[in-house]
């Protein structure tokens, strides 16, 4: 049915209208016009989508609620890794912050901070098109989320379209970062009502929002009254990014709700100030935070301080001394990690710390535990550390009745009897043990992950019905497994079951650099377990290599040195070496180029890569004599530009850079990769 133009010129205004009225009532908190009228608009433009069904848009302010529930969250790829931060506890901390930020530097001057409240919420990225709302996820593991764009829609702070204003540019792409939380009022409310239905109550405001969040039925997320704040950016074309200061404020200019408590302090001596006063606020504020973040404001020196692991090295959160309580430790048990670290909890009477029910504690290694001379049956105060963890601070020797005991940690690991050992220069106690129970799910997960030996399919869910079933008993078993094996398990019919085995298959040929670090010998990561191959060439050397031979390995110090002679001393870890080899497991290297073809040239990398992981595409180009760097030069080679390229294009084009395709990029450097 043809759509009239001046139906459609009345659309526009309709919707443009309501935009303005959520912004107004949502984020501004300042409505312009009473609930009746703002109803009035909706419903007319209800009416006017009914009648001309053609003219509905994925960004209509009536597509809010009512999309179908879905079966599944699909996986989402940030362009650029979501972060997490560093954490301070102490003044002295912070100023050592400061300080480590002016030798990086190498300036002596003072370096100007932006100050904001930390919220005890939900990471999320809201990617903008055109100003168009496309695409929202969850931080995930911070390289991978869960695309929730439907369920994001419901929160009505967040525009679907982005609103133009006076000197700010609608950008052509820009990804938004930010916080999706649960006011404190809407959170009792709603566990009121779950209370009344005899449903489980949520623990606190996080937990909720995050549930709320990952609804599969986004009609459920629009009945949850969850709220955002954006304080970050990822990728953007089209947005000046001057200063970290100036991109909250055009955040705030196009639509987009940020957080008011918030400073620009011109010293790190400021910025503890604005600490003790966002501190001060803390209980008057209707939502829960835990810290304040502490950012350098200057983009161009965030672009050159850059990261360190998984953090980057221009901001750090302040946090907020814990809540403590007192309570009574009823007994000590250990736990088993994935790497075999063993850790002592305490288990107590249950007591609240900051509004969350706490019955176990960590009380983090055997040494700890002496230092503080923590026995069963002590009186101790216990905290939520950063406002998260649960942690024992100190006894209350007054309390003591002369009953307690102490503790001390076993000398077999409790969930197999392999030996626990401590190495030397670490406090913690470990089981070397590849097929322990308690380590085997994780081993498993780890061993089957991409950067190991990459087995497709090989979720959690399966990891333990496989290990329930006493089918997998450590990871060699992998490889022995049969169609006939799997069928039975739930979800896993037979052609699940041939693809998975087809996967297992694939694997055997990975390689032995990727089967190194596949085993999970602690310390060894992907870089170290390619240094080890490459230096001592297969694994029978790597098995019986000394300590003199392993320190003569570049990258290989003494304490991984002690970790790879540990592991291979160990029964159970030789059996398991060798029926992986038996099965089939290949013990070859891969072949690598070994030429030094890209000498002193430098690569940056933007956007979405497909073929590579940005750690690979980087590896493979210091393999060939290269270097990458995370921005734009004169001295800059080549831009790799992946799906979805941010403003570095447009730099490196007023650089003179050239700017290459993933597909180029490969031909370039990795012509058989």
């Amino acid at each position: 049915m043809k759509v009239r133009q001046d139906v459609m010129d009345h659309l526009v205004f309709l919707r443009k209208a309501i935009n303005y009225h959520n912004y107004r009532y949502y984020v501004l908190d300042d409505p312009e016009i009473s609930d009746a009228a703002y109803d009035r608009l909706l419903r007319e433009l209800e009416e006017i989508e009914k009648r001309y069904p053609g003219t509905v848009t994925p960004d209509s302010p009536t597509q809010r609620v009512g999309a179908a529930p879905l079966k599944a969250f699909k996986t989402v790829r940030h362009s650029l890794p979501m972060l997490s931060l560093s954490n301070c506890f102490t003044k002295e901390e912070v100023t050592e912050f400061d300080s480590r930020i002016k030798r990086f530097l190498k300036i002596t001057g003072a370096v100007e901070y932006i100050a904001e409240a930390k919220l005890d919420g939900v990471a999320v990225e809201l990617v903008y098109e055109k100003g168009k709302f496309v695409l929202g996820s969850t931080r995930g593991d911070g390289t991978h989320g869960e695309e929730v764009t439907v369920n994001l829609k419901t929160i009505r702070s967040i525009p679907l379209e982005l609103l133009p204003a006076d000197g700010v540019t609608i950008p052509d792409y820009v990804e938004v970062r930010g916080e999706v939380f649960l006011r404190k009022r809407e959170f009792a409310f709603l566990n009121e009502k779950r209370g009344e239905r005899g449903e489980p109550l949520f623990s606190n405001p996080r937990n909720a929002a995050a549930g709320s969040l990952r609804q599969l039925d986004p009609r459920i997320t629009a009945t949850r009254p969850l709220d955002i704040f954006c304080h970050g950016i990822g990728e953007a074309s089209g947005l000046p990014r001057n200063t970290h200061w100036d991109i909250l404020h055009s955040f705030s200019q196009l639509g987009l709700k940020v957080n008011p408590l918030r400073y620009r302090c011109s010293h790190i001596d400021e910025v503890i100030d604005c600490y003790e006063a966002i501190q001060e606020k803390r209980s008057e504020l209707n939502y829960e935070i835990d810290g304040v973040v502490i950012k350098v404001n200057d983009c161009r020196l965030q672009e050159s301080l850059g990261t360190i692991s998984r953090s980057p090295r221009w901001a750090t959160a302040y946090k907020f001394e814990a809540h403590q309580e007192t309570t009574t430790i009823k007994d000590i048990i250990v736990q088993v990690g994935r790497t075999g670290a063993l850790t002592p909890v305490a288990v107590m009477e249950p007591v609240k710390v900051g509004g969350v029910e706490v019955c176990r504690a960590t009380l983090h290694n055997q040494d700890e535990i002496d230092k503080k001379d923590i026995r069963i049956g002590d009186t101790v105060v216990v905290q939520r550390a950063g406002d998260v963890i649960p942690e024992v601070i100190t006894i209350v020797a007054s309390k003591r009745t002369g009953k307690e005991q102490r503790f001390a940690m076993p000398l077999q690991c409790p969930e197999c009897g392999a030996d626990v050992v401590k190495l030397k220069g670490e406090a913690v106690y470990r089981c070397l043990g590849l097929s322990c129970p308690a380590q085997l799910k994780e081993s498993i997960k780890h061993f089957a992950s991409k950067g190991a030996m990459d087995i497709d399919g090989l979720g959690d869910k399966l990891v333990d019905q496989l290990v329930s079933s006493g089918l997998v008993t450590d990871v060699a078993d992998l490889y022995f497994l049969t169609v006939t094996d799997l069928e039975p398990l739930e979800r896993m019919a037979a052609t699940s079951a041939h693809n998975l085995i087809a996967a297992i298959e694939k694997s055997k040929s990975s390689g032995l650099e990727k089967l190194v670090y596949a085993l999970g010998i602690r310390h060894v990561g992907a870089h170290t377990a390619q240094v080890l191959v490459n230096n001592l060439g297969s694994m029978e050397n790597i098995l019986h290599a000394d300590e003199h031979a392993l320190l003569t390995v570049r990258d290989v110090g003494p304490e991984v040195a002690r970790s790879i002679i540990e592991f291979c001393k160990q029964e159970a870890n030789l059996t398991t070496i060798s029926r992986l080899e038996k099965a089939g497991v290949s013990y070859t290297p891969r072949e690598r180029k070994t030429t030094e073809d890209l000498n002193g040239i430098t690569f940056v990398f933007t956007g979405a890569l497909k073929r590579f992981t940005r750690e690979e595409a980087k590896q493979i180009v210091e393999e060939r004599g290269g270097k990458v760097s995370s921005s734009i030069s004169g001295k800059t080679g080549y831009l790799v530009a992946g799906e979805s390229p941010g403003s570095k294009v447009e730099k490196a084009r007023e650089h003179g850079v050239a700017v290459i395709s993933e597909n180029e990029f490969n031909k370039l450097v990795a012509p058989d990769h």
